[in-house]
Order: C-alpha cells, then structure tokens, then sequence
C-alpha cells in the first residue's frame, strides 16, 4: 500500500519517514528495536481529543474537552510517545482573560499549526452569552453554539481569542419546517404526522459545533456538527420526527493563516456568504451557506438508531435523536494516484455504552460522500471494558509510518469519558479504514525507540550515609518519557546483598547506608502490563538500563600523578591522569571514571575495580575480587584478564590485547554493548 498525505491536520506530510534519529547525550546506547508496549488504561479524563505533534519539540499535544483546572476551558496533554500523557497544569483557554465569547459548553478543541508563522490556532464551540436573538432569530434559542477561534505561540498555550466572538458565520437552512415553533416550552414532543410538520415556517439558523479544519492543496474546509436541536427530520421508515445532528462544511479562505501576526479570524469563502438569502430579506440580514456532509436519510445505517425510541422508554424524559459528530478528515492515494479523502464520525449519544465510530470516503473534500458498510469501525466491547468510543483525531506515529485515532472512551458505562489511543490503518485501494480498539498490550508507535535512561551524575557518591541520583528516560527524539505516569517508570535496583536502602521517586533516588567498596545500582526502564505489573523494556536483546558505580570515596584523586597505590578503603580517580600504573591492594576498591592511566592496573584480591571510561595504556589484570569487576567503555592498549572473581561486566570497551577469564563465579558479560577486541577471547570471555 502506498500512503501520500498532504497536510493533514495542517501540516505538510511527505512520503513516510522511515528512519528514526539516535536518542541525544545518552550514557546507555540502545539499539533500535525495542520490545516495549502500552496500553489503555483509562487514566486519564479526556472527551473530544485532538492531538497535535508538535515539529520543534517532536512531542505530541492532545487537546480535551474534560479535564482542565478550574478557570481554564480545554486540558492539554504532553506526550513523547502518542500513548504515554502528562497533564499540563492550567488549560488552553483562560476564563478570565476577558476575550470571552461563551456562556458554557466549551466543546471539542482542535489545534493547528503553521510552520511559516509559527502560530498555533485553536478552534473550539460553545454556547453564546449575548448576542442570541441576533444570531439564531430567537433569544430563547435553547443551544446557540458557535465556533471560535484562539491563538498562541507555543502548543502549550496559554490560547488567547483573537476577537472576543466567533467566527463570522452564520449558517441558514431554508428548507427546513420548524417544527419547534409548533411544539410545547419542553421542545421534546415534535407533530404526529409529516403533513403538521409540513404546516410550520421555513427556515432556521443552524447551531453547530465539533470544528474540524483540512487542509488541502491550497483549500481550506471547515467541517462541523449540525447540532440535533432545531433539525427535526421525518423518517418515512419508523413514521415519526427524529431530531438529528448532521456533518455538514463550509471553505475558508486562507489570509488567517497567513497573518504572521494570528490577528485575522477566519472567514468563510465568498461564495457561501449568504446564499440562501432570500430576496425579500431585509437589509443587514445574513443567511449563509454550507454543504451537506454526513445525514441520516441518504446513507441510512441501523447502528447509528441507538436513541430513536428515547422519548417513549423514558416516559418523555428525553428526545428522540439521532447523532452524526465528532467528525476527522484525512486524504490518502491510491495505487493509481487517485486522492482518496476518509471522513470519520460519531454516531449515538456520546453518554451512551453504544457511542461509536463509522467513517465515510470521498474523491473530494466536499464529497459526495459513502458510508462504509463495515460501520461501526470501533465500538464498545464489553468485554474488554471498553465503551462510549468515539471522537477521536488522527496522528501518524514519530516515523509517520503508522496512523493512530486517539478518542475519547470509557472503562464502564457510570464514569466519565477518558483518553485511548488506538491504532488506524487505510487501504485507499480498498477504500479500507479499520481501528484497533483495545485495552490489551500493544506495541508502542513506530519511531518512539530507542530508549535511552540517562542519569544526571556519573557516579553515586555516598556522604555521610547518604547519596541521591536523579534519571529521565529519552526517546528517538530526545523527548523525556513523563515518568510520572504510571505505564512507564525507572526502576533503581542494587547488586544482591547490598545494605543500601533506596527510596525512589519517578525521577530519582535517595540511597542511605554504607557501600561495600564500589557497588552497582542499575536504573532499568519498565512499562507497565495490561495484566498488572511492570516489566523491563529490552533493545537488541539486552534491557534499557544505564549503570551507576555507588561508592564512599575515602579518596578522590584528580589532576597528574606518576603512580598510584591503592592501600585500603575506596579511592576514586575522575577525569586524572597517572603516567604509570595504578596498584589495589587486597580488600581496597578502585573507582576510575573518565581518566587516563599510561600503565596498567593490578589489582589482587581487591574489594571492587571499577574502570568507566577513558584510557589505560597497559593491561587490566584482576584476580580474586570480592565486590563487582567492570570495565565499561574503556580503552585498553593491551590484555584484560579476570580471574576468579564474582561475575565480571565487560560492556563496551576497545581493547588492543586479548581478553582471557577463568574461574569467575559466572561468565563475563557484556549488557548487549558489543566489545571491540584486537586479540583473542579466552576461557570464559569467548563470547564477550
């Protein structure tokens, strides 16, 4: 399958990326291929979500209805991954700032971005405050919602209006009967028959909510959702009035999003600028136009009837209704070079178990458009406690050779909507679009691996009974995981036997107690597993870890030094250099990071010897050590030989000699950090 996207969600997409760049500055150095997966665990309050990826972060921003601080409309999440989030503190739009326009049902957030401008621009609904007679005909229009539109520099906001109103628009349906001026104050029961409702005024402005704004080849198109009130539609089958919510769009034209400045708001396109006013309009009176999208009665699908008989098994509690929402264009090619545009939708009462996701094709913007007939693509499945899905966007993973819809949904019927993340792929030959909506394991998006753990020291120096670390966790791009969400964390863990305490929080560590010579604390990368638990993430066959010396250096050497001794007690050397050789005597331990020594190191019946890297010219020969051996992105000029010790680590280092191990308590190895190695591997160092 051939895949071509052409600014979808407002950014230019070429052909699928297929490399992914090396995480940046990392002290482990992972390989590509990583066994690391998600899943959905319903965490997070999220309705409506919209994600962007942001180009100069390389991070994603996941825009909901639900979920921000008080005084602010619309959370923001932040993730590196497209399925691990972080809440951002606050919220898009700031109710305070006095550019306010809505009264309240702030809806369906969606953000662009223009890399010319560097602007990002915020489409939103909600319900008028003022203005309702003006706009809608009648000051008690039960739900006068609009569209607006703020503007910000940065995806993290904060989104400040560029006008203290919507969107100059103003949609009119001439052909409508309405009916609502026929019915009672509770505006629930519409006429019996077709031929009352025939008898009621023509035309009503339509409400509309759910903004989705495309981009394509130099159009711009605006979809929304008709909201249902106001649109009673007969259906000739169940012989009644069901009031419907339909997709319907209208063209933008493009000097918004050309202002370098984001101080101009989005206009319609001339052409749908009042065509359908009637002639014998007043003056000043402005009866815009639009285009059907999506609706019942031309493409009729039974699952989308999950409300239909609301009015009668509530005892007149709520309104038959029908829902056509949350509405996400995109465009593929086909083998044949044909663009190929899929439209997905909601269906259903987005409170509802039943709320679910069909989606419709096109071979243009403004359609016609088809339902699939494989509608529902994502829906509940009980069981796997998954329900009410539906409004979603769709993202490409951090290589843009996946596609995923990330909706909202629910893990039971009696909670509120919460954020998933499922993966979306399109067959524009077949005219093909399936979802993958699960709360099982599911390998993380393309492009997020390598992994890199990363500590902010190069060593744990304990004082006084105490020592700290701090750690994040990187990805391809450089991005840190958001380690305090729980699908993923750092897991410090020390050598069997220590009497080291560690007390861990998500990006660091405390450790309390006396170090036996020079110890091992590994800081291992784990995600959490559907089943329960968490797990260590490999790369290449070996975990995603970066390895600390913890020691109490009784001696710190640094600058220039002929020879050294190392009689007892823990010495240190960071960043020296000694033009000899370096001698441990037995029970002492040698830490050396990042230094230089022209001659070997002899250690016999040492505590531990540590070497991370740097230079020895001569050979690293150790017998007999009781605490851990490592030589660790080391070069050695000549032969290493570790006998009889516990169970050396040589990871990394490029060795002039040969390497030669026997009689240790288990075979070296060397952590998946191949050896580059001039001589030959003897004993039980054949394989390192």
């Amino acid at each position: 399958m051939s895949v071509r996207w052409s600014r979808v969600r407002g950014v230019l997409f070429a052909l699928p990326i297929l490399l992914a760049s090396a995480a940046h500055g990392a002290v482990a150095q992972p390989r590509p291929a990583s066994d690391a997966t998600y899943f959905n665990d319903a965490a997070l309050p999220a309705a409506d979500p919209f994600v962007l990826r942001d180009p100069g972060s390389g991070d994603y921003f996941a825009y909901s209805t639900d979920g921000a601080d008080p005084g602010y409309a619309f959370a923001i999440y932040r993730s590196p991954d497209l399925v691990t989030w972080q809440r951002i503190p606050g919220g898009a739009l700031d109710m305070g700032d006095g550019t306010q326009w809505g009264r309240d049902w702030f809806w369906a957030p969606e953000v662009y971005h223009n890399p010319a401008t560097g602007r990002y621009f915020l489409f939103y609904s909600a319900r008028l405050r003022d203005g309702i007679a003006e706009q809608f005909g009648y000051a008690d229009f039960e739900e006068p919602s609009k569209v607006g539109v703020a503007v910000s520099d940065s995806p993290a906001g904060p989104f400040r209006n560029i006008q203290p109103g919507p969107i100059d628009y103003h949609p009119y349906d001439p052909d409508y009967h309405d009916v609502n001026l026929l019915m009672d104050a509770e505006q629930k029961k519409p006429p019996e028959t077709l031929e009352e409702g025939m008898t009621a005024p023509l035309g009503t402005y339509i409400p509309f909510i759910d903004p989705n704004v495309f981009f394509d080849d130099g159009r711009i198109v605006l979809y929304f959702s008709r909201n249902a009130y106001r649109n009673w539609v007969w259906d000739h089958g169940l012989g009644k009035y069901v009031e419907e919510s339909n997709v319907l769009a209208v063209e933008l034209t493009s000097e918004w999003w050309d202002d370098p400045a984001g101080a101009t708001m989005p206009r319609i396109a001339p052409e749908h600028v009042d065509a359908n006013r009637d002639p014998a309009d007043p003056p000043g009176v402005r009866k815009d136009g639009y285009v059907p999208i999506i609706d019942y009665a031309s493409d009729p699908q039974q699952w989308e009837n999950a409300h239909v008989d609301d009015y009668a098994e509530t005892g007149g509690a709520e309104k038959d209704r029908r829902w056509s929402e949350g509405s996400t264009v995109v465009r593929a090619t086909a083998r044949d070079g044909r663009a190929r545009y899929f439209l997905t939708y909601s269906a259903n009462n987005f409170a509802n178990s039943f709320y679910g996701v069909g989606y419709a094709v096109a071979d243009d913007p403004l359609g016609p458009w088809r339902k699939s007939p494989a509608n529902p693509v994502l829906a509940q499945d009980a069981g796997q406690g998954l329900y009410s899905t539906g409004h979603g966007s769709v993202i490409a993973s951090p290589d843009s050779t996946e596609l995923y819809y990330v909706h909202h949904g629910r893990p039971s019927a009696e909670v509120d909507r919460r954020l998933y993340t499922s993966r979306l792929r399109i067959d524009p030959d077949r005219d093909e679009l399936r979802i993958d909506g699960t709360t099982e394991d599911r390998p993380v998006p393309s492009g997020v691996a390598p992994y890199a753990v990363r500590a902010d020291r190069p060593v744990v120096e304990v004082r006084d009974g105490e020592g700290e670390v701090g750690w994040r966790v990187g990805t391809a791009s450089g991005s840190p995981m958001p380690l305090g969400n729980p699908l993923n964390r750092v897991l410090p863990r020390l050598d069997p036997g220590s009497a080291l305490e560690v007390v861990a929080a998500a990006d660091g560590a405390v450790l309390r107690g006396t170090p036996r010579g020079v110890e091992a604390l590994r800081l291992t990368y784990q995600r959490a597993r559907s089943g329960g638990g968490q797990v260590d993430v490999h790369q290449g066959g070996a975990p995603v870890e970066v390895v600390l010396p913890v020691a109490a250096c009784g001696s710190a050497v640094t600058g220039r030094h002929d020879e050294l001794v190392v009689p007892e007690g823990v010495t240190c050397l960071r960043g020296a250099e000694v033009r000899g050789s370096v001698r441990v005597e037995p029970g002492a331990s040698l830490l050396v990071l990042d230094s230089t020594v022209g001659g070997s190191v002899l250690a016999d019946s040492p505590g531990s010897v540590w070497v991370s890297g740097g230079r020895i010219g001569g050979s690293v020969r150790v017998r007999g050590a009781t605490g851990p051996v490592r030589l660790d992105g080391t070069e050695a000029g000549a032969s290493v030989v570790l006998v009889d010790g516990d169970s050396p680590v040589v990871a990394g280092p490029s060795l002039g000699g040969g390497v030669r191990c026997r009689g240790n308590a288990s075979a070296p190895v060397d952590e998946g950090r191949p050896n580059s190695v001039a001589g030959s591997r003897a004993g039980e160092c054949g394989a390192v």
